[in-house]
């Protein structure tokens, strides 16, 4: 009898065997549909011999209900798979969802109805029906999702279609992209862009598994040169994975990989529509070579799709904390994409200008290849850093700017030239407080405090998104009129230079403001064409933006990143500082960045104005060899959660109490999470530090497995973890 194993999407239940009935053929990788009970369920065949062994006997198997019309999934991907769940301790079948990211997809060839304007006008005009029309110029998809759009009900559209005002279109839902042209606009490169260029080449024509380090300074022509690897795998038929760390960043990248190959590639990130996902699910998945996706770009969860023929990745600001997954399969990209090559056999470029510290730790030890470019593209030169002493010169009372910083904004005003504030803190003001009797505004779901947004008028939880009103009185006192905003963020900095340079056009650039990839390409397009003189924004102006007249850059809290109990602190500091800095003297003319800070001593501080990047990471070396910190060591964090606190307190308890006792392991904790309520849910946390050697991920997998929890707490393990709180 011809008896198959599935994984299913139910961690709880694991693999499941079912029975092959005749005349239908499938073998590991088939899509699959399976009943469970009365229901009806998505599984994938795997190898029997790579999952527990079943117990259930052959004539008690239920037959398998049919095979999904979708290519196998192939070897490479399965292994893939396996190796995430094994490495992070994730469920099998929670990893395997995100393989099967699109349902419409499953289902086979089809044609579906959209909408788009037509010609007529309604014949009675209504508020509804004209704020449908003006949201929908030039936008053509289901009803649904043009309702949506709009922000108007289904039935408001229904009766523009009626009127003939909306007109139906029939769509092939899997009709092949534009084809990209590897010659299509070919550029100069300077030597030394060749020279990486070529050796990327080169590994593209050995077939093997090739992991890069490509180190550049800011504006040295990286997306250039990895852009030839792109154009050799083009020319060969084989597929590529470019990973963004931001959405927002999509927009500047497909214009300039538009202009080099003659379409924009396809795009992989939450926000799609549904049935652009399930198109472009396809595409890569589709194993004729004229159909099938070329390059797709997209966030972490583009790595698990299924390429029929993957031959390059490519991962871009390759040091962005983006690239972990802080919930559910909490999974580093940047590490995945690495091990996805590995599998292919195909070559990897991490692209970065401050890379990680485990990056560089690899090329040291050969095991990346490095590829340096030491020097700015077309001969612009990096720009001069300099110190604001706060304890010096100070700002004004109730201000935010020092004056030297004030002094060269004016400047580069009167020269036409663009400038730059960097402040990594979203809103008006990170606490708001009665100044009558003290009372503090504060998340009823996390342990944080409410952030002011004046340009929506919230006071917003940046965790749980809760929101609410400022009231007019004091919700302790009732005092009417007492409400303090304390401490600055970007809005607030955007009202200092506004009050400061009246005559300034100012554009505020946050995840608030930039939080599709159209206001990304309005935002550029404004700024390229001079528009915009002061840019205020968060870490979102730190990487991707190539503006050639903007020539000044102000920190405005460089020690910001330093607070807190980050044990990368002063690494991510030093990489968001250096990439804000990259953004100034892009162009023919000189940058300058100044640095305001209250510890300029701080070796960080210090490092970014000296430029002196190698003494920083030979510093920051050696304190993780001392602190058996990554690379050196492993972390590992293991986290508790219960809507009931006693209950949350209990289980940590537990779980410390029958800690492993281990030579190369040491376990810290339990103890209350810095966010010691995130959600609604109390926290307690164990941090784990091992040394290289310590098979980590089954030491934990004995030590939880032995324990019982009750059926509210939730324990996540965090691999390699980013976040501490």
């Amino acid at each position: 009898m011809n008896r198959v194993r599935l994984v299913i999407f139910n961690a709880a239940l694991g693999p499941l065997d079912y029975r092959v009935p005749d005349g239908m053929q499938v073998g590991p990788g088939s899509v699959v549909l399976a009943p469970l009970g009365p229901r009806q369920i998505t599984g994938i065949v795997w190898e029997t011999e790579r999952l527990p062994a079943a117990t259930v006997p052959d004539h008690k198997l239920r037959p398998l209900l049919g095979k999904l019309p979708v290519p196998p999934l192939r070897a490479e991907l399965r292994r893939l798979v396996e190796w995430t769940a094994d490495y992070y301790c994730a469920p099998l079948a929670s990893v395997a969802r995100m393989v099967l990211a699109s349902g419409g997809a499953l289902k086979g060839p089809a044609t579906m109805t959209e909408y788009r304007l037509g010609d007529r006008e309604p014949d009675r005009m209504t508020p509804q029906r004209e704020k449908a029309m003006d949201a929908l110029q030039g936008e053509q998809a289901t009803m649904r999702e043009l309702s949506e759009l709009a922000g108007v009900s289904v039935g408001v559209l229904r009766g523009l279609v009626t009127q003939g005002v909306l007109e139906p279109v029939e769509v092939d839902c899997d009709r092949p992209y534009p084809r990209a042209l590897a010659d299509f606009a070919q550029p100069v490169l300077n030597p030394s862009q060749q020279e990486a260029a070529n050796r990327f080449i080169h590994a593209m024509r050995g077939g093997q598994f090739t992991p890069f380090l490509l180190d550049g300074v800011t504006g040295s022509g990286k997306t250039e040169v990895y852009f030839e690897a792109i154009a050799e795998a083009l020319a060969n038929e084989r597929q590529v994975l470019v990973l963004l760390p931001e959405i927002a960043l999509t927009e500047a990248f497909l214009r300039r990989f538009e202009t080099r190959f003659g379409v924009a590639p396809i795009v992989w990130h939450s926000s799609l529509k549904s049935t652009e996902r399930r198109r472009a699910w396809r595409a890569i998945a589709n194993g004729d070579a004229k159909a099938r996706a070329q390059v797709v770009v997209g966030a972490r969860s583009a790595l698990f799709l299924p390429y029929a023929a993957l031959g390059l990745i490519v991962v871009d600001e390759a040091h962005e904390v983006s690239f972990k997954q802080d919930d559910g399969v909490r999974y580093n990209a940047r590490d995945v994409a690495v091990m996805r090559a590995r599998f292919e056999k195909i070559p990897v470029v991490l692209a970065s200008a401050t890379p990680a510290l485990e990056s560089l730790q690899m090329a040291e030890a050969g095991i990346y290849e490095k590829v340096d470019l030491e020097s700015r593209f077309g001969g612009a030169q990096m720009p001069e850093i300099s110190i604001v002493d706060l304890r010096e010169t100070p700002p004004e009372r109730g201000h935010w700017l020092a004056p030297p910083l004030v002094t060269e904004m004016k400047l580069r005003l009167e020269r036409g030239e663009q400038s730059l504030l960097f402040l990594n803190r979203r809103g008006y003001a990170p606490l708001t407080l009665c100044r009558h009797c003290g009372f503090r505004f504060q998340c009823p779901n996390c342990s944080a405090w409410l952030v002011e947004h004046r340009l929506s008028n919230r006071l917003t939880c940046h965790h749980c998104g809760h929101e609410t009103r400022p009231p007019p009185a004091c919700p302790e006192c009732g005092t009417e009129d007492c409400l303090v905003a304390c401490g600055p963020g970007v809005e607030r900095i955007a009202d200092e230079v506004r009050e400061i340079l009246p005559e300034a056009r100012v554009a505020l650039v946050t995840s608030d403001t930039l939080n599709s990839p159209e206001k990304a390409a309005e935002f550029v397009a404004q700024a390229e064409g001079r528009a915009i003189d002061v840019i205020v924004g968060t870490q979102l102006v730190t990487k991707g933006f190539h503006f050639p007249e903007l020539t000044l850059v102000g920190v405005v809290d460089a020690d910001l990143g330093l607070e807190g109990g980050d044990l990368r602190a002063a690494e991510r500091t030093y990489q968001q500082v250096a990439q804000v800095a990259g953004r100034a003297g892009r162009g023919s003319k000189p940058g300058e960045v100044l640095l305001q800070t209250r510890h300029p001593e701080a070796s960080v501080i210090a490092a970014l104005a000296a430029g002196d990047r190698d003494a920083f990471y030979s510093a920051e070396t050696e304190a993780r060899r001392h602190a058996g910190a990554p690379p050196f060591g492993r972390w590992a964090a293991i986290i508790v959660s219960s809507e009931d606190e006693a209950e949350a307190r209990d289980a940590a308890r537990a779980i410390g109490g029958s800690r492993p006792d281990l030579p190369d392991v040491m376990v810290l904790g339990p103890a209350p999470a810095p966010m010691a309520l995130l959600r609604g849910r109390y926290r307690y946390r164990l941090l784990i530090n091992a040394r290289r050697t310590a098979q980590v991920q089954n030491i934990i997998r004995e030590w939880l497995g032995a324990l019982k929890f009750p059926q509210g707490v939730r324990v996540g393990v965090d691999i390699d973890p980013y976040s501490f709180v």
